[in-house]
């Protein structure tokens, strides 16, 4: 059976908790509602006294009518009945009421905390793991955990009931109620041994669920590329894989849920059959009254029902661990950016020092190795090289999204790792080449790094960019909306959004990774106005494939394999002949003005040489 869980292995953040300190982990959560919890333990100590009054008196009202038959003493036995279980329902309306509170409290702060747990995350762990998995975990899991506690509360009431009743059976024939107490080790030792295989076949389950729920929203997230190699058929064959694999899965943990139910009914019915035989007899020769042969009857549903309800209740308990476990696991896995302090610079010059730096994504693929670079405060520069030479590591660094593994990075002069990343950021602008808005409108796009932000504000760094043309060409302004990761803008209006969004930030430190790469020349040059704009008096990365964003730099950086191999501006570098003069001839010269202009006059058959 192997088979069924190929691909469900856990995740590499996920641990073993045993029973106890989940028990324990669960219980700080819970502890905040005691007040509650009282409140609604109370209500389940007087329903159970209430509910086991009732055949209590029921078989006390048989043995009296078959003494004294009358009327009055039938409505009496009617009317309390009546009134016992009224007072039953209040009770239990108070616990289910108090309950529903304090188990909502719990998830509330339980989702918070796994939430917060994923917005915490360094962008290494989403590179590592499939985000419809973590979301699983936030939601679905979170759902299970509070389903998991409501069943606890129902069966902790209705094993009081058996306490109770238990006790009382005793005083009325001790030995009917051995029989019966001897029975039910029996049934919970079988329950709760089914107890091992059941949280791995619901572990599996849980992992399969999230499996389903990455596919589904990395197909939905992909559609548009889908559809644009017509690749329908071939996605919808994916998911049928993993959706037959899921139901082989959840068939497998129903069947085994399922078998223990007939080995609970068979110990049961044997036990309900022992004590209709002796209980009769005990009437037959007097030692029992008809009415507590009655309670013993009545009593078996009570007494049974719960205990055969362990090996569900247990099931999904486990369901509850497993859920609680996978919530746990992601709300301690362990960050791989740590900082060592939280100093908040007064200001940023934006002095970037890397000093012989090792850094890898994976340890066996080494990007950076003994790096050293120093960025000047205020200075344009421009990283080149081909794909794979670190460019991007680079500014991603320097945002603090990775750990690098040996040497040192400041920021005027101060270790990266000391800096309170919040405050940090706040002045740190990025825009990449695909950047992602928000569904809402432009406005509210723009502006998302600053919040109190008036209209007028908003207004002015939209015009800066690009002259402010491209508002007019929206069809509501700066109240279009955007759609769902901005669909309804195009990609050169999307950069343009970005670009406004980060000079409306007016960070110190500006990194542009490629943000010219995919949009046309015409778009490219109303953003290279706004990037005018945005590049003054601020240190700026530039990471670009396009010539109109590297050669108005400072400083052009040329990388092979993470090192340095040329550095100086667009001019020297060509003079030099070496590497960069190869990158533009190849990249960047078809690029430039110059050659468009002697392409056009050149003959047709010259253009294609």
């Amino acid at each position: 059976m192997g088979f069924l869980f190929d691909g469900l292995d856990a995740e590499a953040y996920d641990r073993s908790y045993t029973d106890r300190q989940l028990v324990q982990r669960i219980a700080g959560y819970i502890r905040p509602q005691r007040r509650r919890i009282a409140i609604a333990a109370t209500a389940v100590v007087a329903t159970a006294l209430l509910d086991m009054s009732l055949p209590i008196i029921i078989s006390r009202g048989i043995d009296a009518l078959q003494l004294n038959p009358s009327d009055t003493l039938l409505f009496q036995l009617g009317g309390l009945l009546v009134l016992l279980a009224s007072f039953s329902w209040l009770c239990n309306a108070i616990r289910q009421t108090l309950s529903a509170r304090a188990i909502g409290d719990v998830v509330l702060r339980l989702r918070q905390d796994a939430f917060d747990a994923v917005v915490a995350r360094d962008l290494s762990f989403y590179d590592q793991f499939a985000s419809g998995k973590i979301v699983s975990r936030v939601t679905s899991d979170t759902q299970t955990f509070a389903q998991v506690m409501t069943l606890t509360m129902d069966l902790v009431s209705r094993l009081m009931l058996v306490v109770l009743l238990t006790a009382y059976l005793f005083s009325v024939s001790w030995q009917l109620a051995s029989i019966l107490v001897a029975l039910a080790p029996v049934i919970i030792l079988a329950a709760l041994g089914f107890r091992v295989i059941a949280r791995s076949s619901i572990t599996f389950a849980r992992r399969m669920n999230a499996t389903v729920s990455a596919h589904i929203q990395e197909t939905v997230s992909g559609i548009r590329v889908a559809k644009t190699f017509r690749q329908e058929p071939a996605i919808y064959a994916d998911f049928l894989d993993v959706n037959q694999q899921s139901q082989r899965v959840n068939l497998r943990t129903r069947y085994v849920f399922s078998s223990i139910f007939p080995i609970l009914s068979i110990l049961a019915g044997f036990g309900t059959a022992l004590l209709v035989y002796f209980g009769a007899i005990g009437v037959r020769e007097g030692s029992l009254t008809a009415g507590d042969w009655y309670l013993f009857i009545q009593g078996l549903t009570l007494f049974w029902f719960p205990l055969t309800s362990i090996a569900s209740f247990w099931s999904q308990f486990q369901q509850g661990l497993a859920a609680g476990e996978r919530i746990f696991a992601l709300i301690d896995a362990e960050p791989k950016v740590v900082q060592i302090d939280k100093v908040v610079l007064p200001a940023i010059r934006g002095a970037i020092d890397f000093d012989r730096l090792d850094f890898a994504y994976k340890p066996e693929e080494p990007v950076l190795r003994d790096f050293t670079l120093h960025i000047r405060p205020g200075e344009t520069l421009a990283l080149v090289g081909h794909t794979g030479s670190g460019k991007s590591s680079i500014g991603r660094l320097i945002a603090r999204f990775y750990e690098y593994q040996g040497g040192s990075l400041t920021i005027d002069g101060m270790d990266i790792r000391r800096l309170d990343l919040a405050a940090y950021r706040s002045r740190l602008g990025i825009v990449t080449q695909s950047p992602f808005l928000f569904d809402g409108s432009v406005r509210e796009n723009i502006r998302y790094g600053r919040p109190e932000a008036s209209d007028l504000e908003v207004l002015e760094v939209s015009r800066q960019v690009g002259g402010g043309d491209w508002i007019a060409s929206l069809p509501n302004g700066l109240d279009t909306e955007v759609s769902e990761r901005g669909a309804a803008l195009s990609m050169g209006q999307r950069q343009l959004v970005a670009l406004a969004r980060v000079l409306l930030q007016n960070p110190a430190i500006l990194i542009l990774d490629e943000a010219t790469a995919s949009i046309d020349p015409l778009t490219e040059t109303l953003i290279q106005e706004g990037l005018d704009t945005l590049l003054h008096d601020r240190t700026s990365i530039v990471i670009a494939h396009r010539l109109s964003t590297v050669r108005n730099a400072d400083r052009i950086i040329v990388l092979r394999k993470g090192e340095i191999i040329e550095q100086g501006d667009h001019d020297s570098l060509l003079a030099g002949g070496g590497h960069y003069a190869e990158l533009y001839n190849t990249y960047f010269r078809h690029q430039s003005l110059e050659y468009i202009e002697s392409a056009a006059l050149m003959p047709p058959q010259h253009q294609h040489g």
